[in-house]
């Protein structure tokens, strides 16, 4: 049995850059949610913030539907 050492590399890499970005949106989404609740409890709004809160939650939900799509497909 031959293993395809770069092919694994790339998997590797591939799958640890996704895990990165997929972290980083939702530690974005959970900022913007609190700059949120910060703003309400001033007395003041920050709907550009909850509107980037709930576009990251929605990205993170189109990868994880994407990468199901792909393990089904």
């Amino acid at each position: 049995m031959k293993i395809d050492w770069a092919a694994l590399g790339s998997v590797f890499g591939v799958s640890l850059l996704a895990t990165v970005a997929l972290v980083a949106l939702f530690t974005l989404g959970l900022v913007g949610l609190s700059k949120h609740e910060t703003a309400t409890e001033q007395g003041g709004t920050a709907t550009l913030a909850r509107s980037g809160a709930y576009a990251c939650f929605a990205v993170i939900a189109a990868a994880v539907g994407y990468g199901i799509y792909l393990i089904v497909a």
